[in-house]
């Protein structure tokens, strides 16, 4: 008997595939702009996370053009030799803030009772960088890195302070920047300090179980605002 090969591709590009043939059909995009993500999600038996890492996709291959406060419209001339592969476009966002909340939630319970009180100053010292820096106005990328960096650091142990470090950088994948820029803003920063509060401050008591349920929580809320149509 034979055995059907698993499905490697990830599954945004899977469902990028099927995307990419019911545009071709005539009667699928009145006027050039596409169902809704819920109707996508509804046809093709997905999530609309995953329907909209793959309308993401279909845009930086020049297919699609999304329009905030709009809708999702075919591009008339697809850009020339666009990128196509999960090496050129990253890995799924969604499955790397699930990846995340395991590990770091993880961490977080692992140092929280054996924290010393100058790495518990030095990760203050990043919070209140970051609490700066959101409210200039700025984008804290290098304040919130080093605040998953110095918890990944309490560990004694550099393979995961670099598995920590390579799941973050992943946000700078064409992917998931290109998501973030359509549907994070100002008010995710600020939704995002606050749940490092928490968690700097479950960390502080000693609490492993809720410095653990406080890692979870922000990865999820972080998930989850991606998921979140910002206004345009």
């Amino acid at each position: 008997m034979s055995v059907k090969p698993a499905e490697t591709r990830r599954l945004y590009l899977q469902i990028a595939d099927k995307l990419r043939g019911l545009i071709e059909q005539q009667d699928f995009a009145p006027n050039g702009r596409l169902p809704s993500e819920r109707e996508l999600a509804l046809t093709l038996g997905v999530s609309r996370p995953s329907v909209r890492e793959a309308l993401v996709a279909l845009e930086l291959e020049g297919r699609v053009e999304i329009r905030m406060g709009s809708g999702v419209y075919i591009v008339a001339t697809p850009a020339a030799k666009p990128p196509t592969t999960e090496a050129e476009l990253g890995e799924s966002p969604i499955e790397i803030m699930n990846a995340r909340s395991v590990i770091e939630g993880a961490i977080a319970a692992s140092v929280a009772p054996f924290a010393k009180p100058k790495e518990l100053k030095t990760l203050r010292a990043v919070y209140e960088t970051m609490a700066r820096e959101v409210a200039n106005g700025q984008v804290p990328m290098s304040a919130d890195r080093a605040f998953h960096i110095a918890i990944a650091q309490m560990t004694g142990n550099d393979v995961l302070v670099r598995t920590v470090g390579s799941l973050y950088d992943e946000r700078h994948s064409p992917l998931s920047s290109t998501l973030r820029g359509h549907f994070e803003g100002e008010e995710t920063w600020a939704a995002a300090l606050g749940e490092h509060r928490e968690i700097l401050e479950a960390l502080e008591a000693r609490d492993a179980i809720q410095a653990q349920a406080a890692m979870q929580r922000h990865m999820r809320q972080s998930a989850a605002r991606l998921m979140t149509r910002r206004k345009s």
